[in-house]
């Protein structure tokens, strides 16, 4: 049985505009400007109260639309966290004997990974647009990334992590490469 109508609605926080185009959202904030499509959901979008509400509605739609309204929500408070207080990712080297070497280039928007496994060979990983790379001063062998955006901060973290990525050998045995320890965002610190 189909519902006639869904729909959920979500507070818009102080100082954060969010825009609404033939479905591509556009939301401004403190830290920057992040836009995003949601053309292939069957939804409708409403701004209400002067732009401090969003409504997300769904008609007559099966268990897939109905999902897609919770899941175009999310999308859009991970939009307004990235604008408000950013994304960031913290990532460690493992090793057990040869130690990995890193090198941040390109004005903090490349790494390069030397001596994984003892391996000659250079791995060059260039972070995705609006992403920076650091390495920690306080922690020994920590890379952070950081972002307003969340897909591009996780998926610049998992090229990372792909790159270090044992080959011909048990994974359980060894389990040298660079993994991600900590998710959050920038302004918890």
């Amino acid at each position: 049985m189909k519902t006639i109508l869904s729909s959920q609605t979500m507070d818009i926080p102080e100082g954060v505009k969010v825009k609404v185009n033939a479905k591509i959202f556009e939301v401004e904030g403190p830290r920057g400007k992040l836009t995003r499509n949601f053309k292939h959901l069957n939804l409708d979008f409403q701004i209400l109260d002067g732009g401090r509400k969003l409504r997300v509605e769904a008609w007559f739609g099966s268990r897939k639309t109905m999902a897609a309204i919770r899941t175009a929500i999310s999308h859009v408070q991970n939009l307004i966290t990235g604008v408000t207080k950013g994304y960031r990712y913290k990532m460690r080297f493992v090793y057990a004997h040869f130690p990995i070497n890193a090198s941040i280039g390109g004005s903090n928007s490349s790494i390069e990974i030397r001596n994984f496994l003892g391996e000659k060979k250079v791995r060059k990983v260039d972070m995705l647009d609006g992403v920076t790379i650091l390495r920690s001063e306080k922690v020994k062998d920590e890379l952070i990334l950081d972002g307003n955006d969340i897909e591009l901060v996780s998926r610049s973290a998992a090229l990372i992590n792909q790159k270090c990525h044992v080959k011909n050998k048990d994974i359980r045995k060894f389990l040298d490469g660079i993994y991600v320890s900590e998710k959050g965002t920038i302004a918890e610190e």
